[in-house]
């Protein structure tokens, strides 16, 4: 068996070789299609809110309804 210190400096030289292999990487990339926003929840809320107001006038107007 080797001496101690040599056993020891190779352990650790191996170490750090197969340790440099476990490195992690980023890359940054641009996508490849573009990005799209859906906006359907903005819209669908302004629909909803003047219908809502278009009922309470009505329900207004019409009170012997309820």
């Amino acid at each position: 068996m080797p001496s101690q210190p040599l056993w020891r400096a190779t352990l650790c030289a191996l170490g750090l070789i197969l340790a440099s292999g476990c490195t992690p990487t980023v890359q940054v990339a641009a996508p490849s299609e573009p990005i799209t926003i859906n906006l359907n929840v903005k819209i669908k809320h302004e629909i909803l809110v003047k219908v809502d107001r278009e009922i309470d006038s009505m329900l207004d107007e019409n009170s012997e309804l309820f």
